[in-house]
């Protein structure tokens, strides 16, 4: 099983536009991000947060994959939510899996599912970034890839 975690896309600010929507930027690096997973993975399931630039993201990745009608909103991933509660459920779940939330959710989420501890930062998420997981014979979970934006841009 591998479990794959984007940061959405970068937002504009809440001045701008208090639903914080994907910015031109946001949306191009989402974009990029998405050709690249088309010809990557294959996932059952996408969550996001139910935020807006969340949504928008997801969207954007669904569509590449040919998987709009996988995206659900799952409670229990927004900014400050605690990561052990979703890290308990993967136990449940068999299928690749793709979640698009935020920070510092995400951070500590992948630190806890490595280390088994959300409170030293493992990974340098930014902004459209992914990050790849992959689930070993003991159970436990490895760094298999990362993707940052600037990796994409043409």
């Amino acid at each position: 099983m591998k479990l794959y975690f984007v940061q959405h896309g970068e937002a504009l600010a809440k001045h701008v536009d208090p639903d914080r929507s994907l910015s031109e930027a946001g949306r191009s690096d989402v974009e990029q991000l998405a050709v690249f997973l088309a010809s990557q993975i294959g996932v059952s399931r996408i969550m996001h947060s139910g935020k807006t630039r969340a949504r928008q993201t997801a969207e954007i990745i669904a569509e590449s994959l040919k998987r709009e009608s996988c995206i659900e909103v799952f409670n229990g991933i927004n900014p400050n939510d605690p990561v052990e509660a979703f890290a308990q459920q993967l136990d449940d779940w068999n299928e690749d899996l793709l979640v698009v939330g935020h920070l510092p959710f995400m951070d500590r989420l992948v630190a806890y599912l490595l280390t088994e501890s959300a409170a030293e930062s493992i990974v340098s998420f930014a902004p459209g970034s992914i990050v790849c997981l992959a689930s070993t014979a003991d159970e436990s979970w490895r760094l298999h890839w990362m993707m940052r934006p600037e990796l994409l841009r043409k």
